[in-house]
Order: C-alpha cells, then structure tokens, then sequence
C-alpha cells in the first residue's frame, strides 16, 4: 500500500471516530492491485452461497387434453416422458440463481450442455414496480404490487444507483459463473443505466469479453417536450470467453435497406500479400447484421400483446436466440415479465429457464407458453414439458435464519413474535394449540415448514371447545388442499368460527412489519363437481369465493376528488364515483363469481406423481426426498386471453383405464394470480 504514515493514521482515526474514509484514501489504498477499480457505497465481494431446494408446483407436458383424443396419453407426439423439462420458478431471482449454481440443478444444467445464453431486461429505473391492471367488464383495476414486492423494490432503489449496482453486481456475478465457456450474455437497458451497467459488466466478464453494444431502434408516436424523443434502448453483449463462444451470423435480407444494397462483401488477398475487402455481385444471403436494430414495437392489436407493461417483440429475442445459440441449447432469462424470451425458446427449439418475482408475470407466462405448446401441437410439432417452481418452504427458512441466529427454540420463538407483530396481537400462555389473542378472537400460529392440515385444525377445534373459545383465527403459509369447505361445514355449526388466513412473506421484512404494512388474507375457496359416466368423467367448477381486500373504500372515498375509482374490497372490485357535490355512488363490477376466474385446470389423477426434491446431505453427496406431496399435473385448462375473455366451467371428459378412487386435483387461477386448489375424490 502506498500511504504515509499521516494517511495511515487518518484511516485509524477515521474508523475510531465512526466516520467515513476519504475516498481518495480507498481509491490509494487499493491503487496497487488495479489502475481503475469500480467502488460504490455498498459494495461487497462475497455472494449468495445457498442451495435451497425446488419445490414442485405444476408440470404441464401438453397443452390439453381432448375428449376426442383418447390415445394421446400413449402417444409420444406432443408429450414427454423423460429429459429435461423447462423451468419457469417463481421467487427471488437471487436465491434461485445461487441453488442453480450450487445445488443439483448445476448438474442437470451441465448435462444438457451447459447454459448457452442469458438475456435479461431488468429494472431501469425507480419508476418501475410489479402493478399490474385488471380489465373486468370495460373498467380497469390496478392490482397493488405485493409487500414482498415492494420489498425487492425498496432493497433496489433505497439508496438510488449505489443499490442498484449492489442488487445486479451479486446477479450478474453468480450468472457469470452459470455460464458455460461458451456461453453469451445480453444485457438490456436504457440511458438511465446503461453507463453505470456497462461498467459492471466490464467489471465482472472483462473488458475484452465485451462484444458489442447494440443500439435497438424503435419507431413510435413522438411528443413535444423539453428534450429529444427517446427510441432507442441498448443491450450490452458480453461472453464468458472471447475465444470461444457462439455466434451464428445474422443478415439484413436484401429486400431490406442497406448502404450495400444487398451486394456481398468477400475478403481476398492482393498480389501484393495486403488483404482486401471488394463488393461482388455473386449471390448472398444479404448484409451482415450491425450492431443497430430496428425493430417495431409491438402493435397494439397484434396477438402477441399481452398488456404487461415491459413486454418486448418477440422480433428481438429471436434474433439474440439465434445469434448466439444452437437449436437444443439451454437459454435463461432471470427477469423473465411476461415471458418473451422462453416463448421464442420453445419457438425455437431450444430449452429454457425463466423466473421472476411477481407472482402476475408467472401467471402470464404460464398462459402464454401453454399457447405456444397448443400452436406447435396443432402443427404436427414437438415441445418440450415445463414445469413451475419454487423455493417454498426453504425460502422461508433462509428468511428465518437471516433474522435470527441462535438455537431452534429461539427461532422458534423469535417466529412466533415475528407473526404477532404483524398480525398486531398479544402474546398467549397456558394453551397447547393457541398463540395469541386480538380481542376476543384467539390466533392459531402455523409451523414455518409445513401446511396447517385437517388433523392441525381439529386439535385446534377441540381445545376451543374445551375452553368454550368460539372464535379463532388460523394462519399459515400453506394449507391443506381443500380445508376450507370442510371448516365451514363442519366445525361452525359446532359453535367454533376457524378463519383460515395466510401469512405473507412479507413478514420477514421487519420495515413492513414495523410500519404495520404487512396485510393477512382470508384463504380463497371454490366448489367443483364430477360428472360420472362409467369410466368417463369430467369436472364441472360450480363456485368460488374470495376475500382479497387491497383497498379500504371508506379512506379512498374520503380523500379522493371528484372523479372515479376501481377498488378491491372484501372479495368485490367496486367502481366509487364521486361527483363536484361530493356525491358518492357505488358500482359493483364482480357480478357474479365468474367474473374473479382468470385461469382452472384439472389433474384427474393428483396421486400419481410423487414430488421427489434432491438436496446435498452434510457429505456433499446427493439425496433424494419425497416430501410427502404430490406435483400437480396440468392435464386441461381453460382460461381468457386478452382477445378471447370466455372461459369454459365444465372440462374435457377423462377416460380411467381401470377401476378405483381417484383424488383429482382442481386449481384455480384468479384475476390477481393468486392460485387456489381443491381435491375431489371420486369412486369408480
């Protein structure tokens, strides 16, 4: 280190006195091991090292099942039966990168070659969030971005660009070493953040691993302002290697316009030894690609428009798809919104992993790639399964664990007060099932790792009624499927009122619990029945109910000026009017219960997958689990499209080739993507 003494002693004192170093000191006292080194408030070299474990959701290995398509089951067209499925995961896109690459997907990705290609579009600026809107009967709703998501948001901005950097530094350092060696990425950004990333990236891939910086163009509807329109975006093009990597070239065709008009360039070497570039007129695929695009926006009626508000063309992703991948290759998008790039993968016959964050963006693109799987099924073609993830249970345990360090009772109990801070209730003894108490309802606080189950709320019932206690409120992450028909049915009656209500994640972030933003939902229900004839049958869905509240009306009605409002209170979306007078009129925009379905499906046969996990045991050596569920096989859907809002409430009819119970499985996908589930167990 190059510091006098007076230098040394400044750093001492500064450190003493708890105050920052100069930064002309940091920059000196590094100035030996880099000519230039990036330095932020925040910045920290180590990274996420966990290795949770996926926990299975859904799997979908064909678009749906027809009545008229009895021997599809057999048929290896259309459905997989081994190999890689695709992966869409639904959660913190920095844990699911840190399991990737330490856990035992590592070794199913280096099987299939290895991940080939990363594109990612992530947050520009502090104007972006996770809202999205509701279009319900020609009025449109905005669906608040959830606590959690407020959270990612927060952690992302709080303290401006510096937080940015920290939150894509660890990313981008963890899919940096996902990469395979030959492997690409592409970085997409605007000019509020293309420096700074650009940096980041030189950074981590090196500066000689930098390709290209290409500047995307797009045409649109120019306003007057006090600046130049903006219509360009700029992806950064990185590899892992510069002495290997894909790159299959790409031509503007010669219908397009060029500077060459579609004449070929080709190299020779003169007489002279001095090598040349002539223009001939032999035949050629067109101009090579420049690092300049355009390409349109999409159209507002065009079928490929979904209405998330980042969606990109899919023009855009095929192009980088087939630039720097192979048909088979595996490719990845970690902030995947309304999935483009794994819609152009399967598109494209490459094999994909996307995820996000925002509970809506999984929705959509689960709709969108069951489309594409219908679109390549009608055409005679082949797609691969995909299935849905997540890190469930172990998510929260690394929350957990972040919160408190000590001994399993401590956390146990450092738990417990966590949920009675954010559900604002009183600590309780002297009961074996009860926890706390609001009033004159009693709080059953469920286990971190497990559902509450039926036998959990029996045990619950029973010690109400020994204690003459009628009302109590049961909160969980994850509930039995089917539980709450049954409570109604069976212990109100009894004189004990069980609510079932679930616990955000959100709790583990104690600024939201601290600021009592944490809210707790009523859990959702619905009602199905079978249609049995013989061996066939199908599944009418005949009701559902919902208490999501996002709104309090009484507030907004107060505070609101003359205008109008869509909120969503107590199960219903209500449209408030209010005119100069102060005159308040109220619509009801949920008809019926059919308004609230966005999305169902059927699995005829919910037992028939076990969910096996693989984790690493204390040895490093790989164990398989089952986790005593079942995957959720996604046999046949309905659900409303942004050009065709009908919906289908009977299913296609299911063929049992043998006598038996059956427990099939019915889920439900609301207008907000919160998903419900119930169980239905037939006899033949």
């Amino acid at each position: 280190m190059n510091l006098s003494d007076k230098e040394k002693q400044q750093i001492i004192q500064a450190i003493q006195n708890n105050q920052p170093i100069a930064k002309e000191l940091i920059y000196k006292m590094y100035a030996d091991e880099e000519d230039v080194f990036l330095f932020w408030n925040g910045r920290k070299e180590d990274i996420t090292n966990v290795a949770l474990p996926f926990h299975h959701i859904e799997h979908i290995d064909e678009p749906r099942k027809e009545a008229n398509e009895a021997n599809l089951l057999f048929d290896m067209k259309g459905r997989q039966k081994a190999g890689w499925h695709n992966k869409l995961i639904w959660g913190d896109n920095k844990l699911i990168l840190s399991s990737l690459a330490n856990g035992p997907l590592r070794e199913e990705i280096e099987k299939e070659g290895g991940l080939k290609l990363v594109y990612i579009d992530p947050p520009f600026a502090v104007g972006a969030d996770f809202s999205h809107t509701i279009e319900l009967n020609g009025e449109t709703a905005t669906k608040s971005q959830s606590v959690l998501e407020e959270i990612a948001y927060r952690d992302t901005w709080q303290k401006g660009i510096s937080s940015y950097l920290s939150m894509m530094y660890e990313r981008l350092k963890i899919i940096h070493n996902l990469l395979a060696d030959d492997g690409s990425i592409y970085v997409h950004c605007d000019g509020r953040v293309n420096s700074v990333l650009k940096l980041l990236l030189n950074d981590i891939f090196g500066i000689q691993n930098s390709i290209n910086q290409v500047a995307w163009y797009y045409r649109r509807w120019n306003i007057e302002g006090k600046s130049y329109s903006k219509n360009w975006d700029t992806i950064h093009y990185f590899v892992k290697s510069n002495s290997k990597y894909i790159f299959n070239q790409l031509y503007i065709p010669k219908s397009e316009k060029s500077s060459a008009q579609g004449k070929a360039w080709k190299s020779i070497i003169g007489e002279d030894g001095v090598r040349r570039s002539i223009q001939t007129d032999e035949p050629t695929k067109g101009v090579p690609m420049p690092d300049m695009w355009e390409i349109s926006m999409i159209n507002p009626v065009a079928n490929e428009r979904l209405g998330y508000p980042t969606q990109k063309p899919e023009a855009l992703l095929e192009r980088i798809i087939k630039a720097s991948s192979n048909e088979g290759d595996l490719v990845a998008d970690f902030f995947c919104g309304s999935g483009t790039t794994a819609a152009v993968a399967e598109k494209l016959n490459r094999k994909w992993i996307t995820t996000d964050l925002g509970r809506f963006s999984i929705h959509t693109t689960r709709k969108r790639l069951i489309n594409v799987q219908r679109e390549l099924k009608e055409k005679g073609q082949d797609f691969r399964a995909f299935e849905i993830l997540n890190l469930g249970k172990y998510e929260r345990q690394f929350f957990m664990d972040d919160l408190v360090n000590g001994q399993r009772k401590q956390k146990e109990e450092a738990y417990l007060d966590l949920i009675c801070r954010a559900y604002s209730v009183q600590r309780i003894e002297n009961y074996v099932t009860l926890h706390a108490k609001k009033a004159s309802r009693f709080v059953h606080i469920g286990p971190l790792d497990m559902p509450i189950t039926q036998n959990r709320v029996q045990e619950i019932f029973e010690e109400c009624r020994t204690n003459l206690i009628t009302q109590v409120d049961v909160l969980g992450f994850e509930f039995e499927m089917g539980l709450q028909p049954r409570i109604n049915q069976e212990f109100k009656e009894q004189g004990v009122d069980i609510r079932l209500r679930y616990i955000p994640k959100d709790v583990f972030d104690p600024r939201a619990v601290d600021k009592g933003q944490v809210k707790f939902y009523d859990v959702s229900y619905l009602q199905a029945k079978p249609i049995i004839k013989g061996n066939k049958v199908k599944i009418e869905l005949t009701d559902f109910v919902t208490n999501y509240t996002q709104d309090d009306i009484e507030d907004i009605q107060e505070s609101m000026r003359a205008g109008s409002k869509v909120v969503i209170e107590n199960g219903q979306i209500i449209k408030v009017t209010k005119d100069k007078n102060g005159i308040i009129q109220r619509e009801t925009l949920t008809e019926n219960w059919h308004d609230w379905i966005d999305y169902w499906s059927v699995d005829f046969d919910y037992d028939s997958k076990k969910e096996i996990i693989r984790i690493k045991n204390e040895a490093g050596e790989i164990e398989e689990k089952w986790t005593g569920n079942y995957i959720f096989e996604n046999e046949w859907q309905t659900f409303r499209t942004k050009q065709d809002r009908t919906l289908e409430f009977i299913s296609a009819e299911h063929e049992y080739t043998q006598k038996g119970t059956f427990r099939v499985m019915v889920k439900v996908v609301d207008i907000l993507g919160v998903d419900t589930s119930q169980i239905i167990e037939i006899k033949l």
